[in-house]
């Protein structure tokens, strides 16, 4: 490796045989995510539809949650009761989700006025959690999480290379640069295809990155340590990291873990009615409140779907709606009276931070314009993945991978060289890959006489 201090950038074919080889390892993940990831844009949508029959049911004139919850414990044996989804209109059926004892959760859709089932589905099969983690985990659990994070790494990787390469140096004019010459034939036609749209859609994709960075499991985890040790970051862990039980999910923590409640002083806020006794009601007693509570819940008017869940004796009503900044989350007592409210302004720094950025990276930041450029982004995003493949068709030698041969003195360059460590800092995995890469190349290789 040349490291010229005159030199900024590494030279072009260095540059280019990483490019080559992050994509080769890249596109077909970026094609599979642009695909899964543009289904998962449309959640709302998709979930609307296949839950259209239990949306347009008659309309529920003497409604009892209690009584609903009751219907879906006896259609899961053992089940426990895990939650409360409040119906969004009085047409919907009650949606009830109930942990069975092997962990999983159940969706129990029952009739409001007869309080019969109508439907038992696993959380983990219904449509779109098995497009979230196709998305983010392979179905492979934290296997596929670091898998993905690995694909990630390199893509940043292959995004900064691709900048470079497309970087204008001698080329008059603003065709192939700022857009296509889709009239020319060839590779010339196929290679702007890729380059000029890759870094149209290059911004859009870093942060996409970044933005399911804290969702994956090594990178979440380092986050969650840097907390502990450096103070306090984040309130409330409003994402999941890695695989976690969709149990867990609904109930907002890790299922057998004590719930902290808020302290007698911090209940007194005006404007606040208090009840006489906050430990008056037990927890064996809690069910025969949510009648009360579902009434507050109601009228508190959060944005869907809000869950409504048992915490010790009180009740946490939350909003769960994609649009982060919009959620709300507040602390009942079994009489109805709300104690506590906790708003997404009132969230740490790097939770809002993340919030902002997941609901934008899943469409629901500013509604359908956020959609459509997304949609916008992912279609682009495989027309770029063809178009490389394409081209590497078109140059690839018969029986061979067709790599960049590497030039007898490669240029790294001082800035390329701070890039990679910057990086490799920032992202642990990349960082681990490119040690193993480094001593793999000190490895002699016999070769036959």
């Amino acid at each position: 490796m040349t490291i010229h201090s005159a030199t900024l950038w590494p030279d072009r074919r260095t540059l280019w045989r990483w490019h080559f080889f992050a994509g080769l390892f890249c596109l077909p993940f970026v094609a599979f995510l642009s695909l899964t990831g543009a289904v998962y844009l449309f959640k709302p949508q998709i979930d609307d539809w296949i839950d259209w029959r239990y949306d347009h049911l008659p309309i529920a004139l003497s409604p009892s949650p209690e009584q609903d919850v009751q219907a879906a414990l006896s259609a899961v044996p053992q089940g426990a009761f895990l939650a409360y989804e409040l119906p969004r209109t009085s047409q919907s059926a009650a949606r009830v989700l109930v942990s069975r004892p092997d962990g999983q959760a159940v969706r129990v859709y029952v009739d409001r006025n007869t309080h019969t089932v109508l439907k038992t589905v696993l959380e983990e099969n219904r449509f779109e959690r098995l497009v979230f983690r196709l998305h983010g985990q392979l179905l492979l659990g934290n296997v596929g999480s670091v898998i993905m994070e690995m694909v990630a790494s390199w893509t940043i990787v292959l995004i900064v290379t691709g900048v470079l390469l497309w970087w204008p140096r001698h080329q008059r004019g603003l065709a192939g640069i700022v857009y296509p010459r889709l009239r020319t034939k060839g590779r010339t036609r196929w290679r702007d295809l890729h380059a000029v749209t890759g870094v149209w859609t290059s911004v859009f994709l870093v942060l996409f990155l970044v933005s399911g960075l804290p969702w994956s499991f090594v990178w979440g985890h380092t986050l969650q340590s840097v907390e502990n040790t450096v103070g306090r970051l984040t309130s409330v862990k409003d994402w999941e990291i890695g695989a976690v039980p969709v149990a867990a999910v609904i109930a907002g923590h890790p299922l057998g873990q004590p719930q902290k409640f808020p302290a007698k002083e911090n209940m007194d806020m005006p404007g606040m009615d208090m009840p006489a006794a906050l430990t008056s009601f037990p927890e064996g007693d809690l069910l025969s409140s949510l009648d009360t509570v579902v009434k507050t819940a109601s009228a508190l008017s959060l944005p869907a779907p809000v869950i409504i869940t048992p915490s010790g004796s009180l009740w946490t009503v939350r909003s769960d709606t994609q649009n982060r900044p919009l959620r709300e989350s507040v602390t009942v007592t079994p009489d109805g009276h709300v104690v506590k409210p906790e708003t997404f302004a009132e969230k740490g720094l790097m939770d809002r931070i993340i919030g902002y950025g997941v609901a934008a990276h899943e469409g629901q930041l500013f509604g359908g314009v956020n959609q459509a450029i997304n949609l916008l982004v992912a279609a682009s995003l495989l027309m770029m993945s063809c178009a490389a493949t394409v081209l590497w068709l078109k140059r690839k030698p018969a029986g061979s991978l067709g790599a960049p041969l590497a030039l007898p003195t490669q240029t790294y360059g001082l800035g390329g060289i701070i890039v990679l460590i910057i990086l490799a800092l920032f992202l642990p995995e990349l960082g681990l890959s490119l040690v193993v890469l480094a001593l793999a190349s000190l490895i002699p290789i016999k070769t036959k006489p």
